[in-house]
């Protein structure tokens, strides 16, 4: 069964403090655990958003991060010349368990092969074992280990 990704849509300037609040709220609870502030939340959002790499979800009858119940999930999306990466993907914890994560992760494929690219690749912190376990469930394959400054991460990839 495919998941309906109708509802995402590209992120507008005015989107942004929403972009910023779910990804701070996704993401904040990692501070602790990995000892350093997630990258996601020290991002340019204004200027992702400008670049055209940031898309936007909601669930209906969700409030969302700054009262906005069209903004629950965040993706960050950079295509390159071989490969679409997926820069960062947050849920805001209210949404959780509601499938954003998953319409988020099919509308990644969708536009890889839109883009007609044929795989998509991440990483993630090796302490943020949740996505750990979950990235191989959606067809990813881990390709290595590898440390980015003061980031342990996992790299993957999926070939669609």
């Amino acid at each position: 069964m495919t998941a309906d990704t109708s509802d995402i849509r590209p992120a507008t300037a005015a989107d942004v403090p929403a972009v910023k609040a779910v990804t701070d709220a996704a993401y904040h609870r990692y501070i602790e655990r990995i000892g350093v502030v997630p990258a996601p939340m020290e991002a340019d959002h204004a200027a992702q958003v400008a670049a055209g790499r940031v898309y936007v979800t909601g669930v209906a009858g969700a409030t969302g991060a700054t009262g906005d119940p069209s903004v629950v999930g965040v993706l960050v999306l950079v295509p390159h010349e071989d490969h679409l990466f997926l820069d960062s993907i947050a849920v805001h914890p209210e949404a959780a368990g509601q499938g954003v994560g998953r319409r988020l992760l099919a509308f990644v494929d969708e536009r890889a092969r839109a883009l007609g690219l044929p795989e998509v690749r991440l990483y993630t912190n090796v302490m943020m074992w949740e996505n750990v376990e979950l990235y191989p469930r959606y067809g990813y394959e881990m390709v290595e280990r590898r440390v980015d400054g003061p980031y342990d991460r996992y790299h993957y990839r999926k070939r669609l």
